[in-house]
């Protein structure tokens, strides 16, 4: 089992001084993560989706944070393919170049970006990508083991080459596909590659999505793997506040998730930028008792509902609360198949503090947690 983080560079402030800020921040964890025992530090990418995500450049990042760290693996979660984003030939340099520095680390996962406003930037219409995204992580692999490439695709046209240098990892590091849906967990469980799946629709949407998976691998092709390493292996998302003061937790990460959950929707279907400073408090509680955060995440409906106060106590959907709720929750998704656990806690409106002490208390607590129930 794996305890490991992602990062969005999400931020309230798009200005060049939220920017150093929110990157200052996303470093100081990584070092700490490194010290605490986490496994992974993955980076997404995005592009042109202001405040909902500034890491645009997760090479350049993961590369700082390799230099900082010294075990923690190196995730990129995931390296957008369409060849004017990304071309297969300096994904497969940087990736191999990153892979040597870090002395084996890296974790390579691949797929198209999420909105039309990231694949208009480069030319491209979001509906199209598919094929394109598919020609380049099958051609990419072959560059970590063939000494001369040469390709002539549909999309893609390389003269024959050698491409150096070559990964630390043997025959390279490990391949993940980006699953917002059924069809691409199918296609990851198919292509012999890990998934990295969304989790804002909680434990019992996750068993679905390795279920599809699973099925998928069980019955692939071995002729349609991606990449020399089948990698089967589902890393699932996990929501995280975790603080000695239980509600305290869940009001922050609650607030945290509203905001994340609506600047994505602004970038994916329109509408009204969220602005915390309209919010009421942090219950958002509306005239008839209720309070709700619904919203879509990709394919996931996502409905929050905290109008049941011991339900809500209980912290039902995500790992917001004490130690204890967490890993109640943890265990939940472990029940549900994850092979690996993403926690995200840097969600727009979460403060630095609250996140630093989310990552102390996973790793002095939760992550040993389970690593001795594991020896036992």
């Amino acid at each position: 089992m794996k305890f490991s983080l992602i990062y969005e560079a999400q931020t309230l402030d798009s200005s060049r001084e939220g920017d150093r800020r929110v990157f200052d921040e996303t470093v100081e964890q990584a070092v700490l993560a490194d010290k605490l025992g986490f496994d992974t530090f993955w980076c997404v990418e995005h592009t042109a989706l202001t405040n909902y995500s500034h890491m645009s450049a997760p090479e350049t990042m993961l590369a700082f944070v390799a230099g900082k760290t010294e075990r923690i693996g190196i995730g990129h979660g995931v390296v957008c393919l369409p060849p004017a984003m990304n071309h297969p030939v300096k994904v497969a340099e940087r990736i191999a170049t990153l892979d040597l520095l870090s002395k084996g680390r890296v974790h390579f996962g691949v797929g198209k970006g999420g909105t039309q406003q990231e694949a208009g930037t480069f030319g491209y219409d979001l509906a199209t990508l598919q094929p394109q995204i598919d020609e380049a992580m099958y051609l990419i692999p072959k560059m970590f083991v063939q000494d001369e490439i040469e390709h002539n695709g549909d999309f893609v046209k390389i003269p024959k080459r050698p491409i150096h240098p070559k990964p630390y990892q043997d025959p390279h590091p490990p391949m993940y596909l980006a699953c917002t849906n059924t069809e691409s967990l199918k296609n990851a469980g198919g292509r012999g590659m890990g998934a990295l799946v969304l989790g804002f629709g909680g434990p019992e949407e996750i068993a679905k999505k390795v279920a599809v998976y699973h099925e998928a691998w069980d019955n692939r092709d071995e002729s349609k793997q991606v990449g020399f390493r089948p990698n089967r292996h589902i890393a699932a998302l996990c929501p995280a506040i975790v603080l000695d003061d239980n509600e305290q937790a869940r009001a922050i990460g609650i607030r945290g998730q509203r905001y994340f959950m609506e600047s994505l929707a602004y970038w994916y279907a329109g509408g009204e930028r969220p602005d915390p400073a309209k919010w009421q408090d942090d219950t958002f509680v509306d005239g008839n008792g209720q309070a709700v955060i619904r919203s879509r995440f990709a394919s996931e409906e996502v409905t929050v509902d905290f109008s049941d106060p011991t339900m809500a106590m209980m912290n039902p959907n995500h790992a917001y609360g004490t130690v204890n709720d967490c890993i109640g929750y943890v265990q939940r998704l472990i029940d549900a198949g994850a092979d690996e656990i993403l926690f995200i806690c840097q969600m727009g409106t979460v403060p630095q503090w609250a996140q630093l002490e989310t990552l102390k208390n996973i790793g002095e607590k939760v992550i040993p947690y389970f690593r001795n129930k594991q020896k036992a």
